[in-house]
């Protein structure tokens, strides 16, 4: 067996009410609070806790995918405020939006020098101020991942701003903050959850510690995620806000894959929906995965597994992938054209997405014919 290393936020807090504790826990860290937040009613509680504690709350609602000058922005006004700790509340824009600003406050300089593929990529100059994160939504697992998504629109691209000191120090994933989200919210976030368990455990950087999550969490988040298109269920949403969580902690330690490659070009290009992107492409992904690796002679026991957990939870008579694609498109999922990407396109598409750093951990590395292939399938 070959070593491994394990990276996660300084502590992890999971289940209902934990979000109660939020307040003193920040508050623990320092006296002027930046809250970047959603639209969460769980937020204005959160604010009004901290200032009944003494704390100076200067609060960013962030709508939409976070974008460079929005960063910017917030980094700037963290700087004019000398803020001590950064806190996110909300879904996995806010986070990130919240773990770049906690890791650019204190280093000299704009967001552009530390960005991967579009900038300098240059380590942090200073280690970021604490952070604290709370996610509304089941899905990124951005709560206990290193690297914060930014949107860049110039170049047409979302790209990471990532180092390990920028893990979480505390992350609280309390499933009441999700209770009643909007089916089209629930249905896009739980298949980037679900992408996130399956995309680590076919990883060729795949690890044992890893492997548990995964095995655990891929049928548990199917079945959670289908229970939920049909009903609101309290249950499902704690199942799904745990496959969530564990996909954040499998990515952070073994890579994602094609998926996750697509999904960040398509992103910028698009402005589509994160998880409506990585739901459509996950079947063809998936095929063309196991295609390649029959072909190589590969091992085939972990990629028949993930095809019969997906059987399983859709209760699929016939070829699962395709039972995957059926049920995404019964529940109102939309194919890429409908998100945007323009066929005449996918050549250059293909060729951006294979050069994605989430690309090194597919199992098998596929030619940009095939990337072309299998966006192609997908409109």
């Amino acid at each position: 067996m070959s070593g491994f290393e394990i990276l996660t936020a300084g502590r992890v807090v999971f289940g209902r009410g934990r979000a109660d504790e939020a307040a003193k826990a920040i508050r623990a860290h320092g006296m002027r609070v930046l809250l970047l937040r959603g639209s969460h009613p769980g937020a204005d509680r959160l604010a009004a806790d901290l200032r009944a504690l003494g704390a100076e709350v200067e609060e960013f609602r962030q709508k939409g995918e976070p974008l460079l000058d929005d960063l910017d922005t917030v980094v700037a006004r963290g700087r004019d405020l000398r803020v001590e700790v950064v806190a996110a509340l909300g879904g996995g824009s806010a986070i990130d939006m919240a773990k770049a600003a906690a890791a650019l406050i204190p280093t000299p300089g704009g967001a552009m020098r530390h960005l991967e593929v579009v900038g300098e990529g240059r380590p942090l100059e200073a280690a970021p101020l604490p952070f604290i994160a709370l996610p509304t939504t089941a899905g990124t697992g951005a709560e206990v991942t290193k690297n914060a998504v930014i949107g860049v629109p110039e170049h047409g691209r979302k790209v990471s701003l990532r180092d390990d000191r920028m893990l979480a120090d505390l992350a609280i994933v309390d499933p009441a903050l999700t209770d009643g989200a909007p089916r089209a919210v629930t249905l896009a976030s739980g298949l980037d959850a679900v992408t996130q368990v399956i995309e680590p455990y076919l990883s060729c950087k795949a690890t044992p510690f890893t492997d548990a999550l995964c095995r655990d969490a891929i049928p548990r988040g199917l079945a959670a995620l289908e229970r939920l298109m049909r009903e609101e269920k309290t249950t499902a949403r704690d199942d799904l806000a745990m496959t969530s969580l564990f996909g954040g902690l499998a990515l952070a330690n073994a890579g994602l894959g094609a998926v996750h490659g697509f999904a960040g070009v398509l992103g910028g290009r698009t402005g589509a929906a994160h998880g409506a992107l990585c739901g459509r492409l996950l079947p063809g992904v998936l095929r063309a995965n196991a295609r390649a690796v029959t072909g190589q002679g590969g091992e085939m026991t972990r990629h028949e597994e993930v095809a019969t957990w997906i059987g399983g939870a859709l209760g699929a008579k016939g070829d699962p992938l395709d039972a995957l694609e059926i049920w995404m498109d019964d529940h109102g999922l939309k194919r890429l054209a409908a998100m945007g990407v323009d066929a005449a396109d996918l050549p250059e598409l293909a060729e951006a997405s294979r050069g994605s750093s989430s690309m090194r951990g597919n199992p098998v590395d596929l030619p940009v014919e095939t990337l072309e292939e299998i966006l192609r399938d997908s409109l």
